[in-house]
């Protein structure tokens, strides 16, 4: 088995061949600085300005600001920075403002941890409260109108990266609408990128940041929109790029490559369509339904994007399940890649009320909506085998160590702990690596083992 089938797609992407190949043109025919009046710098300049182009066309946002970023997390900072700016301007003028920055209960750390910081930093003095979510991960819009008339700053997203739910957008700019709240608005959009529709112009969301590497851009670029009449503090202060939004010259490759991403999104030949990439997330769901007998998934697949699933398996610890497909050559992950090093119970399936023990477990299957049906076909024969696998008898007893037969019963219980017995010691493995000189052998300890 030589090739790995990706399904971490949430986490981050393979870079699309198209846009690696803009990147490279960009770093050796267009390298010129767009700030630079000769003709190469007019080149950068016309690269620059396509890919704005693309991107407004994409969003559907010919108005309003549209910069590039290194990334969504700048652009969360910027946003959470001109909000709380414009509260604090608002304050001292006298006007009405909230006291609240409520943000959603399964927000990607990014957001809860920019908000605590900058306030902070500027003494804004706000409360920091989540907005609870429903048991199918949706925001609770009965809550969101008790607070709207309290908030001064509210945080969403538009598909979440554990779970793929996708909020009720519109609900929420009703709530914020019947309770006459002028709270601004900020929408984590990474996610909904080639996977949902997109019209910015016409919703009532103040900031929307974008993160490249999501859908098949490099990391390090990403995009930031905010509405015209939207407070606007730049993060960043320098030579005036990007009209003076965001200093530091720009990232050409970058911009290049996204804006290869973006011209397949625009034209609709590359990406599958959103019935296609719905079959596929079918036929995943039952390969893992025949594979994992009483598997659970955690999020209701009417409210979730076509291309996330999110499961536990009662009786299989999750880091078990991980290890499993890894060495299916299947890439799967236990939730945020951002977390999960940590290992704790998913806070995005607590805050929908799903037990610990289920939280802990959790598997998050993703994938792009560049999978074909190859692709499909080869991850649901790999899936069938890592169930395959899990039925198969305990190990013959080891030659070397013994262990197998001798402690069937011990064995059995590590086997299904995700344990594999060994009694093998220092001197045991150098006698048995000098009778066996051609013996591979694989390390697999923990990192945290090493230090021991």
């Amino acid at each position: 088995m030589t090739t790995e089938i990706y399904l971490d797609a949430n986490a981050t992407s393979p870079v699309l061949p198209a846009a690696i190949l803009a990147a490279q043109t960009a770093l050796q025919q267009c390298f010129g600085n767009p700030s630079s009046s000769h003709a190469a710098g007019l080149r950068a300049r016309a690269l620059l300005d396509d890919a704005r182009s693309r991107a407004r066309r994409v969003l559907g946002a010919a108005t309003g600001r549209l910069m590039f970023t290194s990334g969504a997390t700048e652009g969360i900072q910027t946003a959470v920075l001109s909000a709380l700016c414009a509260v604090r301007e608002r304050r001292a003028a006298g006007l009405r403002c909230g006291d609240l920055l409520l943000y959603g209960a399964t927000e990607h750390k990014a957001v809860p941890e920019s908000l605590a910081h900058w306030n902070a930093l500027l003494g804004t003095g706000l409360t920091l409260q989540a907005l609870p979510v429903d048991a199918d991960g949706r925001h609770c819009l009965e809550a969101l109108r008790r607070l709207a008339p309290r908030t001064a700053f509210l945080c969403t997203m538009a598909a979440n990266n554990e779970t793929g739910v996708v909020s009720d957008l519109d609900g929420i700019a009703a709530a914020l609408a019947d309770t006459g709240s002028d709270a601004l608005w900020m929408v984590d959009c990474v996610q909904a990128l080639g996977k949902l529709p997109l019209a910015l112009d016409h919703t009532r969301i103040d900031y929307a940041p974008f993160s490249g590497h999501k859908l098949y851009a490099p990391k390090g670029i990403g995009m930031l929109w905010v509405r015209p009449d939207a407070p606007y503090t730049p993060l960043m202060c320098g030579g005036g790029q990007e009209a003076g939004q965001r200093s530091g010259t720009e990232n050409m490759a970058g911009i290049a490559a996204l804006g290869a991403v973006l011209r397949a999104l625009e034209e609709g030949r590359t990406f599958r369509s959103h019935a296609q990439l719905i079959a596929m997330r079918d036929r995943l769901a039952a390969s893992l339904r025949s594979a994992f007998p009483g598997i659970e998934f955690n999020a209701p697949v009417e409210h979730a994007l076509p291309t996330t699933l999110n499961f536990s398996v009662p009786g299989r610890s999750g880091k078990a399940l991980l290890d499993l497909f890894d060495a299916a050559g299947v890439r799967v992950s236990a939730g945020s890649a951002c977390s999960a090093a940590q290992a704790a119970p998913s806070y995005v399936l607590l805050a929908m009320g799903l037990p610990e023990v289920r939280c802990a477990n959790a598997v998050r299957m993703s994938f792009g909506p560049l999978a074909d049906d190859a692709f499909i076909d080869e991850a649901c024969a790999r899936i069938a085998r890592c169930g395959q696998a899990l039925l198969a008898p305990p190990p013959a007893a080891c030659p070397v160590t013994g262990s197998g037969a001798a402690v069937e019963a011990k064995a059995a219980l590590e086997t299904a702990r995700g344990q594999v017995p060994c009694a093998l010691d220092a001197s045991g493995l150098k006698r048995f690596l000098g009778a066996h000189p051609d013996a591979l052998l694989i390390d697999v300890r923990e990192a945290c083992e090493h230090a021991l």
